[in-house]
Order: C-alpha cells, then sequence, then structure tokens
C-alpha cells in the first residue's frame, strides 16, 4: 500500500463570502484588518493531504479490516458490503496557518483566522476528491469519519493513522492524548466508492449543527443498518 501526499493544494479565501458571514464591509476598520490576514494567510497558507487505496482483507459481523487493522462499526460494515477498496485520507489546514493563527492576540483577529483556517481546510478537502475522482474515476463516493456517529468513535482515529503510516512526517498531522488531531483544523475518515446518497449526518440526531450536511433521517437506520447489531 503505497502512501500519496498532496501538498500543492491551491488556496485562495472566498473574500466576500468571509466578509459576508462577518457582516463586514470591505473598507471598513475591521474590514480592513481583515482582509489584511487573508493576505498574510494566502502567502503562508500550505493546505495538505494524504491518502492511500487501501483493500479490505476481511467483513466481520461488526466491522472490517483494512490492510490488517481492525475498524469497528456496524454502520461501516453496512457501507463496505460491496466493495473492496477504499481510501483512507487525513486532509488538514496546516501547520503553518495553525502557528501564524496561535500568535494572533486579538481575540476577533483570532475568529477571523479561524474562519480562513476552516477554508483551506476546504480546499484541501475538495482538492483530493477531485484529485481521487479523476485518479480512479470513482464517479460517486462518500466519506466516514470516526467521531461523527457513536457507532464510528473519535478513538478509531488512531487506526486511520496506522493504516496510512507517518502522518506527522507527510503533512505534519498528528494525535494527542484524547485522540483529537492538531492542528485541530484537519479531519481523518475513509473514502468509498457507492451510489447512495450517504451522509453522517443522515445518522445524527444532533440539533442546530453549524456543520451539517443533510437533514436527520431516523427510519434511515431502521431501514438499512439495525440489522446489524441484532
Amino acid at each position: 500500500m503505497k502512501q500519496v501526499v498532496l501538498s500543492n493544494i491551491p488556496f485562495k479565501p472566498d473574500r466576500d463570502g468571509l466578509l459576508k458571514k462577518l457582516h463586514m464591509d470591505a473598507g471598513s476598520e475591521d474590514g480592513i484588518r481583515f482582509l489584511d490576514l487573508i493576505r498574510q494567510a494566502e502567502k503562508i497558507g500550505r493546505p495538505k493531504a494524504v491518502y492511500a487505496l487501501a483493500s479490505i482483507d476481511q467483513k466481520l459481523s461488526d466491522g472490517v479490516v483494512v490492510e490488517g487493522i481492525r475498524l469497528t462499526s456496524r454502520i461501516m460494515r453496512v457501507n463496505f458490503a460491496d466493495i473492496n477498496r477504499v481510501f483512507p485520507y487525513v486532509i488538514t489546514c496546516g501547520r503553518e496557518l495553525s502557528e501564524w493563527a496561535a500568535g494572533l492576540e486579538d481575540m476577533l483577529e483570532q475568529y477571523m483566522a479561524d474562519l480562513i483556517m476552516e477554508q483551506a481546510l476546504e480546499a484541501a478537502r475538495r482538492y483530493l476528491y477531485d484529485h481521487l475522482d479523476k485518479e480512479y474515476r470513482l464517479g460517486s463516493f462518500k466519506s466516514m469519519n470516526p467521531g461523527s456517529l457513536e457507532d464510528w468513535p473519535l478513538s478509531q482515529q488512531k487506526q486511520i493513522f496506522q493504516i496510512l503510516g507517518k502522518v506527522k512526517e507527510a503533512i505534519g498531522v498528528e494525535l494527542n492524548d484524547s485522540c483529537l488531531m492538531l492542528p485541530m483544523k484537519s479531519v481523518s475518515g475513509i473514502l468509498f466508492q457507492t451510489e447512495s446518497s450517504y451522509e453522517n449526518c443522515q445518522l445524527c440526531p444532533r440539533e442546530f449543527c453549524p456543520n451539517r450536511r443533510a437533514e436527520y433521517n431516523p427510519q434511515l437506520f431502521e431501514e438499512k443498518y439495525q440489522g446489524a447489531y441484532k
């Protein structure tokens, strides 16, 4: 299994969109300060991604074995029922931006920097998805992320890092003792080819989530996944 690093990822924040989100005018004092931060971020920002094409070795009743590493998730077992390859990955805004943001003392500037880092992370996500689609002609594919659902706990980020190997050396991302990634604006997961409309959010009942991508659908669990728990 070969680890692939994507490091030359274009990063250009959406100035108009960010100003609108902050309810700021570009010519205002705060708007000028924000645009200056964006210019700084563009110069130093280096979003990155690492992934691998991995084989599913075994399908168990409560999960799967990928490249010799056991992943425990019954929902994953159902989602991976008809496939034999997956793409574990980690994406990040990059240590460069994270360290830059950590040096800001003003609370408003810290919040501005946080929004900029989110856009760097999203740039890495889009770049990875486009790369995989072109490289492997995946067509339709979805992602599962440890910690998004109780069925696949955050602690299994360790397994993602084991499968990928030397993630810190590749893109500067590491796990702390609580299995949180540093830099914080990083995401791990497994991409898989599917024609379904699966989204983690469809199985998550959490209300008022700012990152929700799809409506909660309690019937989906009953119809497709409940049988895996019997």
